[in-house]
């Protein structure tokens, strides 16, 4: 179902921000290995919301297609 992609692209886009956030708390810190650490994750987050947002697009306008 389109909901359920688009659902799966939100989850992942908050995570990627809460993964922003603690790498902003742990670089105002001068934690920076840890900073360096959740920016990696919140980037892996970000891809993976993107890639979920496309397919909930694709999902989406294959649904309206078969209406």
């Amino acid at each position: 179902m389109p909901k359920d992609a688009h659902n799966k692209a939100a989850e992942h886009h908050e995570s990627a921000a809460k993964m922003h956030r603690t790498a902003a708390e742990h670089h105002g810190k001068a934690e920076h290995s840890k900073g360096h650490e959740h920016s990696g994750k919140a980037q892996e987050h970000s891809l993976s919301a993107r890639q979920h947002s496309e397919t909930a697009h694709l999902k989406s306008s294959d649904h309206r297609q078969s209406k």
